[in-house]
């Protein structure tokens, strides 16, 4: 277990080390390198069972005429963030002891004017991280360390009046608080809606790694899941989002 820790150690971004993010990680990324809901290297068996929705370009669900919109609020508010149960995955509560720090692990900020339900900040489990089978490998130079297939982060709030302009809000807030800390976000951010949740997706590259990074939002809750890379390629989009449903699913308790 030392030996373990001290690996990830060792790949883990400080702020005392300069790391050249141009030209890192894989090939240039693109969201049509997996038909829609499908996942590459067959990681995303569990994901496919909750597609649909409408992905509009440009960031902003709504934009075109034929996206799905959110149904009314159904008055669903949440208690707790479980450890969810999804096929071909193990997950448990926490970061799957691999982080990248100095701030470049995603975090949720912008949501100043939501109000959180009482305790979510020490009795819920916020963070929760999901292995797949075999583990993803990072590797920086000569090391190498065991990584989630995704870590997510949840904020439950006590009301989310308006989901799609608080995730615009929260994404916008989030993406620059990220940005300054080193990470380069690349490509178009997509949103994909349907009648009980939006998603926000965009690609990017955290201490040379290629990341897909997800917010989404709900009327009682917004959270992030952030995909690590597989085979040294990116999560395309089109898995990355039914895997988030499938994970928003499992993890809100009412």
């Amino acid at each position: 277990m030392n030996r373990f820790r001290a690996v990830v150690a060792s790949v883990v971004l400080v702020s005392s080390v300069a790391v050249t993010l141009a030209g890192c990680g894989s090939a240039e990324p693109s969201d049509d390198t997996a038909p829609a809901g499908k996942p590459s290297a067959g990681k995303a068996s569990a994901g496919q069972s909750s597609g649909g929705g409408t992905t509009t370009g440009g960031g902003e669900a709504g934009n075109s005429p034929s996206a799905e919109k959110l149904a009314a609020d159904p008055g669903t508010r949440y208690t707790a963030i479980v450890v969810p149960a999804l096929e071909g995955l193990v997950c448990d509560e926490g970061d799957g002891g691999f982080h990248y720090g100095s701030g470049l692990d995603m975090s949720i900020t912008g949501d100043d004017d939501l109000k959180e339900i009482e305790g979510d900040s020490h009795d819920v489990a916020d963070e929760v991280s999901c292995f797949g089978s075999p583990r993803n490998v990072l590797r920086k130079g000569t090391m190498s360390a065991s990584a989630p297939m995704f870590t997510a982060r949840t904020n439950l709030y006590e009301r989310v009046t308006d989901p799609t302009a608080a995730l615009n809000r929260i994404f916008a807030a989030s993406v620059e608080l990220e940005t300054g800390y080193g990470r380069n976000f690349t490509g178009k951010a997509k949103t994909v809606t349907d009648s009980t949740l939006v998603v926000k997706c965009q690609q990017n590259v955290t201490d040379t790694f290629p990341m897909t990074t997800c917010l989404w939002a709900n009327y009682g809750a917004v959270g992030s899941v952030d995909f690590f890379p597989a085979d040294d390629q990116y999560i395309p989009i089109e898995s990355a989002v039914p895997w988030t449903r499938s994970f928003v699913a499992g993890a809100l308790a009412t």
